[in-house]
Order: structure tokens, then sequence, then C-alpha cells
């Protein structure tokens, strides 16, 4: 086994009361608590003295993997899921390694959400720290082990563990540190202080959260200063979800002259920014500072000190907290519609922007909040007006977000004509109405872009960063391309995506195809489960010699492939939608086939594809799809 001689550090990093874990956690001690091995994969082996978990080539091959199901798990508050882990490998895996991989499944989704992912290796325990943002739906974590290249491959889990807050909160009393590290100087440093730490200096008498001399707390000392402005960098985690709010901490200097401490943040392409710097250096005891912080995209926080010289004294730090509201020292106002105790079932707000001018790129930003809804999609949306057509399209609208959050949206979009942007609100009944907040609404030209953008929920595409999950049975100049603007063949082919109108689609070129040739498109494996499954999406068929668009299921184990839907023949010169109802209880995938027709007028595309477990909640379009065409086959069960 690869990780018996690492059992003296596993021990130094158990956590206290470690048999007393909330629920999604376990340390492994003498079983695997509430998480199961499931069957159709390898099994995650319990060591034989205890404390961890693992996977390794003496029992499996290359690619062959190992997935850990949890029980039944909720987060009606905000929660921070940490995973203690560690990946090993040889020389000779650098090509193709080990991958760690931690998911989240809801029962009603037809994929699990892939929270968190790495493949690097260690001679150490590492620690991950993902946020969960709070949703009253059940779900499950799963926690798969991908055995990569070499004969010494091996993963290995010491300790998960659920506990409401936020990763980037930390009191420094656990042995993990809530995940926080230090960036190494040769002389300048952070360390714990208090808890009658060993070759420790008595720094503090008392830490902030116990106010005793057995409490924790970091500090950094200057006593081994050998250069001007050397720094310590204390780093958080990285946040993984979109949060907005005031964060706070307890701080305490001493000789407040000699030093510069600073707070800043660091995004994913290493760009920092400064949110709060100590302008004095308060009392002698404990003082806090509360800063806005918002991460609408992953980001780090670091707590940074410079000396001046060897006499700069100390910085000590504790309780780092953080909450979705403004800080009390911060003052502001924000619009707010659609209160329950006012408004009247069917109400609709609406916020008209000032006149744009045609034929331009803008970016939209905005901060929201909601509150109260029993459903949130569509509790608030944006609409583009177009004010010499008086036509309005939606261009964003709500569909999940974590109650009483601020949360930043970001919308790229192109209109040819003069427009006005709209947000609208909608009070659907007297018992499904709440409050709907907004704040901080920015218009730019140009596209919106952000240093690190966050994924794609998933089981939906709308092919703006990439092609998805999705993969392709040949690629060729004859196979689906990723497109944006209008196709080359006149006459044939949409004049923009269905998402934004100057995003990305798929589709086939016509011209590079010949008669009844087809391309296939081939969605990531979706789990099974009883009852419906929901697929929607747009299509376009414009042009004369249109051919043939099918959707196929394709059954884990079975050779042949299942037709659901079919279309055939021009359609529109428009985007249609399509809601198609399937069932199946096993895993699966669902093809896109494309049958080039008897002319090159025959581009077919498809935009904002989506997966979902369950029935389709509007079928009105897919009864208009059957009567249509006798051929079309709108719900077919397998």
């Amino acid at each position: 086994m690869m990780f018996r001689g690492a059992l003296l550090v596993l021990q130094a990093l158990q956590l206290a009361g470690a048999l007393d874990l909330p629920a999604g956690s376990c340390a492994f001690e003498e079983d695997t608590c509430a998480f199961d091995s499931e069957l159709a994969f390898q099994p995650w082996i319990l060591n034989e003295e205890g404390h961890y978990i693992y996977i390794d080539t003496s029992f499996a091959k290359q690619e062959e993997k190992a997935v850990l199901l949890s029980s039944d798990l909720q987060a009606e508050e905000w929660s921070c899921l940490r995973l203690i882990y560690q990946i090993t490998t040889s020389a000779d895996s650098r090509a193709d390694p080990s991958r760690l991989n931690l998911y989240v499944r809801f029962e009603e989704k037809s994929f699990d959400h892939l929270l968190w992912s790495t493949k690097e290796a260690s001679e150490s325990w590492l620690i991950a720290s993902l946020d969960l943002q709070n949703n009253p739906k059940k779900f499950k974590i799963l926690i798969e082990g991908v055995l990569g290249q070499g004969n010494k491959a091996s993963i290995a889990v010491f300790e998960i563990k659920m506990t409401t807050g936020y990763c980037i909160e930390c009191d420094f009393e656990e042995n993990h540190l809530c995940g926080f590290v230090n960036h190494w100087n040769p002389n300048v440093n952070w360390f714990i202080g208090g808890g009658n730490v060993r070759n420790s200096p008595p720094i503090l008498p008392q830490d902030h959260t116990f106010k005793s001399e057995l409490g924790h707390y970091m500090y950094v000392n200057s006593i081994y200063v050998q250069h001007f402005q050397e720094v310590a960098q204390l780093i958080s985690p990285r946040t993984i979800a979109p949060m907005s709010g005031c964060l706070s901490f307890y701080y305490q200097l001493q000789r407040g002259n000699e030093q510069v401490f600073s707070l800043y943040t660091r995004d994913g392409t290493g760009v920092y920014e400064e949110i709060w710097k100590m302008s004095h250096p308060g009392s002698s005891a404990w003082n806090l500072a509360e800063v806005e912080f918002s991460a609408p995209y992953p980001m780090e926080l670091i707590f940074e000190v410079a000396f001046n010289g060897p006499k700069g004294g100390y910085v000590a730090l504790d309780d780092i907290s953080f909450s979705p509201v403004h800080c009390q020292n911060q003052t502001g106002s924000y619009l707010m519609a659609n209160t329950k105790f006012t408004s009247q079932p069917g109400y609709i707000g609406r916020l008209y922007g000032p006149s744009l001018p045609g034929n331009l790129q803008y970016c939209l930003r905005f901060y929201y909040a909601i509150y109260g809804f029993l459903k949130m999609s569509d509790t608030l949306a944006v609409y583009l007006f177009e004010e010499n057509h008086v036509v309005q399209e939606k261009i964003w609208s709500v569909l999940e977000s974590p109650r009483g959050v601020w949360l930043q949206a970001e919308i790229t979009f192109k209109k040819p004509m003069p427009a006005k942007v709209v947000f609208m609100s909608l009070c659907k009944s007297f018992w499904d109405c709440g409050l709907v907040a907004l704040d901080d609404i920015t218009i730019q030209l140009g596209s919106c872009s952000s240093p690190e953008g966050l994924p794609a929920p998933p089981g939906e595409c709308t092919f703006e960063q990439d092609e998805c999950a999705f993969t392709q049975e040949r690629r060729n100049r004859s196979s689906w391309h990723r497109k944006r603007g209008e196709t080359p063949t006149s006459y044939t082919g949409p004049k923009g995506d269905h998402t934004t109108g100057v995003g990305y689609y798929m589709y086939i070129e016509a011209s590079n195809m010949v008669y009844g040739q087809k391309a296939r498109l081939l969605s990531m494996p979706l789990r099974g489960a009883a009852g419906k499954h929901c697929l929607t999406f747009f299509h376009h068929m414009y042009g004369t010699g249109t051919g043939l668009l099918s959707i196929y299921l394709r059954r884990k184990g079975d050779r042949g492939e299942s037709l659901l839907w079919k279309r055939r023949g021009e359609q529109s010169i428009s985007w249609l939608r399509v809601l198609l109802e399937y069932s199946c209880d096993r895993q699966h995938q669902i093809i896109f086939e494309a049958t080039r027709g008897i002319s090159i007028r025959s581009d077919i595309a498809i935009d904002d594809v989506k997966f979902q477990a369950g029935p389709c909640a509007d079928m009105e379009d897919s009864a208009q799809q059957s009567s249509g065409d006798a051929e079309d086959l709108n719900e077919i069960e397998y």
C-alpha cells in the first residue's frame, strides 16, 4: 500500500470530533459512514488501519474509476465542503495522470454537476474547499477517482467534511486552517499562534475567538526580516460560486508604523486588486475590519503584510467571516420590485433603460437578489425593446438562484436597430410573490469578458465557449461546425445564433457534403432514471434543399439506437423550439443527426440545448410539432 508511510501525517491532520461529523462528512476511521461505492465501478477500499479510503493499481487498471456516493443531503444554508486527499504517481504517468473529481447530483437533473476536479500529484495531503450554494432541494455528493497511466498510480481520500458557512471563513481552530495556506518566504511567513504551540513565541496572550490562551490565530513577525518590505501572504481557498457581501476579520498590531497590512483579491489570471488597507493601527486590542467583497467569478483573498525592517513588530489575524449583505459601515441604495404586501397577482414591474444606438455590441452588467418566491424561474428577466418595431426579445432570465444573495449577471448583446434594455419582474400570484432587487447597472460598448468565467450549468449548452460535453463520431469538413454570424451559402442557414444573435451555434455546411451524407453530434452520458426526461433545443432549417434532422437515443449496453424525433425539409427562416419527452431508466446518450439534402441550400443548425430529468414543463410546442409532420415522433417510451 502506497500510503502506509503517511499514517503519522494522517493522525496529525485528523480533526477533533471526527467521530461526530455532520451529514455529508466522513473521517473514514472505521467505515465509510453513509457513503457507498457504486457497484458499476471499482470499489473504494478502506485502509486496514482506518484513516482513509483509496484506489490504486494493485487491483485496478488505467482509466478504471471508483465512485463513492453519499446519502441524500440538504444545504438550505450556504455550506462549505472540504476534501483532504492525495494523488501519487510515477514518472511515466505525466502524459495521462490520475484524476479526482467531485460531483453534486440532483435527482431532477440528467447530468451530475462537476463541482471540482484535480490532477495534481503530491507527496503530502492536500485540501480542497468547495462552496455549496444554499438550495432546498436534496442532493448527493459523488467522489470519483480515475486512475491514470503508470504502474504506481493511486488516489486516496482522508476526510470529507460538510459544514454550514462560507469556505473563506475561518477561526483557525482546526488543524487544516480552513484551507488557508502561507506563500512561503525564506524570512517572513504566517504562523499559527496560541494554543500552547511548541516552539512558538507567546505573541499574544489570547486569541479573539475564545479569548483564551488555548485559542488559535495567525500571525506574522518581523524579527527575521532582512530586506526592505519583505512580504508575507496568507491565501484563502478560491471561491467557486458567485458571492457578494461584507467580509469582516479581526486584527491586532504591534509597532504599527513600520508595517503595511493589506487585503487583496486575485483572480485566475493572477491579477491583484487591493480592497482594504490598514490606515491606522487602532487599539492594542483586537480591531474589527469590514470591507465590501464581490466575487462574480473564482478568486482568492490574500492577506499581505510588508515590513520595513526587523523592528516592525507583528500582525495577528483571527475570525474571518462573510455575510451576503452590505457592511454596516457602508450605506447605499438599490431598486426593489414585487413586495408581497403591495403587489397584486399578475403584477409586472418594468424598468426601462436609455435608448441605445443600433448595430453596436454592448455589455450589460448588474447585480440582483431575489427572496420569497416559491419558484425562481422567470422572476426576473431582461428584454431588448426595439422602439421602431415595438418588439421585445428576451436575452436573459433567472432559472435558479440562491435566495437573498447578491449575484452578478453579465450579458453581451447586439441589435441592428436602436433598442432599450428592459428589466421585467413578475408577481405570479399572492402566494408566489417576493422581493426582486437590482443594483449597480452598467452598460458598456464591447463584449463582456471575465478573467475566469464560471462553467455553464451541467446539461445546458449555448455553444458560446465551446462544444460543451458534446463529441463527434468524426471530425472533418462534413461534420458539425461551431459558427457565429451567418453561414457562407446564401438563402440557407441562420443569420445569427439563437442565444444572443451575436453568439455561436452548431451547424452543418451543406456545400462540404454530398446528398444523403450524415453528421452526428453525441451528448455526454446522461443518467437513467424512472419517469420522464425532457430535452429542449432550438433548430434552424431554412433552404429549398434542406434535408433531415433526427434525434436518436443510444442506451448503454444496446447495440442499436432508437429514433425519438425527426424533421424533414425547410421549416422556417427563424429559430424554432423543440420540447421532447422520452423515458429511459439506464445510462444513455442523445444523438443529433443532420442529413444533407438535395442541394447546397441545405444547412441545418441547432442551439441552446438543455437536458433535464422530469417531464417538460410546457408541451404546447411539442403538440404543435407532432401535428406538423406525420413522421415526427413526439414522445416514445423505452
